[in-house]
């Protein structure tokens, strides 16, 4: 299976054939080293081993779908659906509570401090594992972009755990933290050993078999790790570049095949369309550049928004929640 490079047609690299698919190398090595971990970590009467396993399960289906995604080329409307599939195991073996802290300024109204929403926390648990599985899909197409912000996100998934884990006195809370960083720390790890490889320019192609698996993965700690609220400020780009999407992906406006910037080989540099994605927006305001210097300037704003996060969660702390 290979590709070639759309963002250097006309050019020799752009007739190099690119191995693809190499995100399975990433799932396999990620279930490998994550299954092993229970050996060292988790006794046999362990509360938190179903939940483990069922989220191992989650993560292992989304990979087999996305590599299913890979060879048969799934269409659109049915990529969608897949996480939703993916999420059973976790959603079946999901034990923990289903209530949510309603905000303090809103607590005179609903007249509760804390609600339980049954059933449809599990509803949410799935729409949340659809759209960071399908966000990182679709916020693509750029050498080490898919992998750049994976590890970005990962990096202030890890560095939030440690911080609630040290500010906390609750044992379920810290345990609950303590999860989240045994599967976000072999899929950073993992992750950077393949950024190795798939930046500019790129030896290899991850496909979409990475980005639904590290859609997942962090969907899976943001749930089980009771941090959904924090995971989606962390995917304020995401968000985004999804809210850009919209139109084409609703078929309001005509959506092509592959929505990337238009390739200049004269210059080397990118041009923005009309196409509504992230990439493509950030082109047209701040000018034409080069795939590397674009992939650098998304991973940066990828990082603003996560500092953004933490600095919003400190101002909001005792007044929010």
């Amino acid at each position: 299976m290979f590709g070639f490079d759309i963002n250097k047609r006309g050019t020799p690299q752009g007739e190099v054939k690119v191995p693809e698919s190499l995100g399975i190398v990433v799932g396999i090595v990620f279930l490998i080293v994550a299954i092993i971990f229970q050996f060292f970590n988790f006794t046999e009467d362990s509360v938190w081993l179903v939940e483990y396993n069922a989220a191992l399960a989650s993560i292992c289906f989304m990979i087999l779908l996305g590599f299913v995604d890979d060879v048969l080329d799934v269409p659109w409307r049915v990529k969608l659906l897949l996480p939703s599939f993916a999420t059973l195991p976790l959603l079946m073996a999901y034990a923990g509570h289903t209530t949510i802290v309603i905000p303090k300024p809103l607590v005179s109204y609903v007249g509760l401090e804390i609600l339980d929403l049954g059933r449809i926390y599990k509803l949410y648990m799935a729409l949340l594992a659809v759209f960071c599985t399908n966000s990182i899909n679709i916020h693509a197409g750029l050498n080490g972009l898919e992998i750049g912000q994976t590890v970005v996100i990962a990096a202030a998934i890890l560095i939030h755990n440690v911080m609630q884990i040290g500010a906390s006195v609750d044992s379920e809370i810290r345990q609950a933290h303590a999860f989240s960083i045994y599967l976000t720390q072999p899929l950073m790890a993992t992750s950077l050993a393949m950024l190795a490889f798939n930046w500019y320019p790129s030896a290899v192609f991850v496909g979409d078999t990475y980005t639904v698996f590290a859609g997942m993965t962090m969907a899976v700690v943001g749930i089980l790790g009771h941090f959904s609220e924090t995971l989606l400020i962390f995917f304020l780009p995401q968000v985004l570049n999804f809210l850009l999407s919209l139109p084409q992906l609703a078929g309001i406006v005509k959506c092509p095949r592959h929505r990337l910037p238009k390739f200049d080989p004269a210059t080397g540099l990118l041009t923005g369309t009309k196409d509504g994605t992230l990439v493509n927006v950030y082109l047209r305001i701040f000018g034409r550049k080069s795939e590397k210097s674009l992939c650098i300037h998304l991973l940066v704003f990828q990082a603003l928004a996560c500092a953004f996060c933490f600095l919003l969660r400190h101002f909001l702390a005792g007044w929010y929640k």
